[in-house]
């Protein structure tokens, strides 16, 4: 009778040994890529990566390209703050993390911002895009839309939240410029990120992203994300003083790990950004609004590649700074040199952008340097829109709009005549004082060695970085150096190491 009784209890911990071997250690083995990207936010000059091209999943770091096209659409008046948004079945049944909305609850689009942003809400996420598209589906085709104007020419979106799905990708280079986009073009909204608790409207949220603002000194955003593909992701931004660092980390192993890489990542920022820079704001992409057509363009954009390619090139015209031309004589001369303009050589496009740039060159003709009447103006720079950047104009058209007054602000760019030969930097050099080492241990063998030397790279990225890792065999074993340090550097790395319990000593030049 005992042993019938124990025989079931023997079946469930075979079972449990079973999903422990199969599914729960494969899946803990296999860890998501890593990628890293740091620039300093002031010029956007890229100071550290790692993998920054490469194609990963976002997980919610995608909720900042959601936020930034309700932004965008609150700003041109597509949709209010205190509009009521009802919430959909579709968005009431996203997967945590979420605020707990239910399918036919009101609540304003303010409170579903503040729930993305702070608590990272995958059902306030989806019911942000449908307010402003109508549907997921569009609201992902408007969001990459955007970002490739934007420049994140490696990313696609197919969804609102950023949980994983087939061809949902983006890179550390791409989310790093978004995040430094959302800093300058909407800092009216920035403040949502650095919030550690907010209200979502239906409850109070905490910020996922909690831990790192309040330990690492100047951290005020941006936005945290984790699914099992792609692993624990952060972007974050920090200010010390006139200096902004944005660090981007994809594929880490937990969100401790995580946020202590990003660390090390935004001091490496601040050490090697310069104290002073001239602040280059990225610029603002043109806005195309809703494209509208239908949800099966052939192209996956809707309404289609022409009708979107349409509105571009009206946006382009509409936005143009550029001042009005002044009313042209009808000559014989001015009729003829826009003539040979020829501008309806390029029938591809709209009308409407033919005729502005007729309009551009008879302007250009009238603003002789010897015109006396012409006031002086301010420089203005005409924005076009990508679909319509390839405009070639026959030779010669020789276009100056500064005043006669002031002859010396035209500068015009050449090559030199005889161009410097081109240097090429292949490895760190090891002149100039850069001829020290550490050595952080021997090991039986070779694999051994290298093994531990990019394990230690990584754990310290600050001081190491740009050091030669190199595998010196001896008698004994195979030493792991770092070679083409300074002095300084190697004392540095070595004390930084050895308060990680890493064996570590200084090489000199003569070892």
């Amino acid at each position: 009778m005992k042993t019938r009784k124990r025989q079931p209890l023997r079946w469930v911990l075979l079972a449990l040994a079973t999903l422990w071997m199969v599914v729960i250690v494969p899946l803990s083995a296999a860890a998501a890529p890593y990628a890293a990207m740091v620039i300093d936010a002031r010029s956007g000059e890229v100071l550290h990566s790692r993998n920054a091209d490469s194609r990963l999943h976002p997980a919610s770091l995608t909720k900042m390209m959601t936020l930034y096209v309700v932004f965008e659409a609150v700003e041109n008046g597509e949709i209010s703050l205190d509009d009521t948004i009802t919430i959909s079945r579709h968005a009431a049944s996203e997967p945590p993390s979420k605020l707990g909305l239910r399918a036919g609850q009101k609540i304003k689009l303010r409170y579903l911002i503040r729930a993305a942003a702070v608590k990272s809400a995958n059902d306030a996420a989806t019911a942000l895009g449908e307010a402003i598209e109508g549907s997921e589906a569009r609201f992902a085709r408007r969001m990459t839309r955007t970002a490739k104007a934007l420049g994140m020419a490696r990313t696609t979106f197919k969804n609102a939240h950023g949980l994983t799905e087939d061809g949902h990708l983006s890179t550390a280079r791409d989310m790093t410029t978004l995040g430094r986009h959302l800093f300058y073009d909407f800092p009216e909204y920035y403040n949502l990120f650095s919030r550690v608790e907010t209200d979502a409207g239906v409850r109070s949220v905490s910020n996922t992203n909690r831990r790192l603002l309040s330990a690492y000194k100047g951290a005020d955003g941006i936005k945290t994300g984790y699914t099992r593909a792609a692993g624990f992701n952060l972007v974050a931004s920090a200010e010390r003083g006139n200096e902004r660092i944005i660090a981007t980390v994809f594929g880490g192993r937990s969100s401790h790990s995580r946020n202590a890489e990003v660390a090390e990542l935004l001091d490496l920022g601040f050490s090697r950004a310069p104290r002073r820079v001239a602040v280059n704001k990225p610029a603002r992409p043109p806005y195309y609004g809703k494209i509208g057509g239908s949800d099966d363009a052939p192209d996956g954009t809707p309404g289609g590649t022409s009708k979107t390619v349409r509105l571009a090139a009206a946006a382009a015209v509409k936005k143009s700074l550029r001042p009005s031309a002044r009313p042209i004589p009808d000559t014989p001369d001015t009729a003829t040199l826009v003539a040979e303009a020829d501008v309806a050589a390029t029938p591809t496009l709209p009308t409407v952008v033919q005729d502005d740039i007729q309009q551009a060159l008879a302007q250009a003709i009238e603003l002789k340097p010897e015109t006396p009447e012409v006031a002086p103006q301010e420089d203005t720079v005409v924005a076009a829109a990508t679909p319509v950047t390839d405009i070639e104009l026959p030779d010669p058209v020789l276009v100056s709009v500064k005043p006669a007054a002031r002859p010396k602000d035209l500068v015009l760019a050449a090559l030199p005549e005889t161009a410097p030969e081109p240097q090429v930097v292949t490895r760190v050099s090891t002149s100039g004082g850069r001829n020290w080492g550490i050595n952080v241990g021997r090991y039986p063998s070779e694999y051994k060695a290298r093994k531990v030397l990019l394990k230690t790279a990584l754990s310290e990225v600050g001081t190491l970085d740009d050091a030669l890792r190199k595998v010196v065999e001896r008698r004994g074993g195979y030493d792991a150096n770092f070679m083409g340090l300074t002095r300084e550097t190697a004392d540095l790395a070595c004390r930084r190491l050895q308060a990680k319990q890493v064996t570590c000593f200084m090489v000199d030049p003569g070892s």
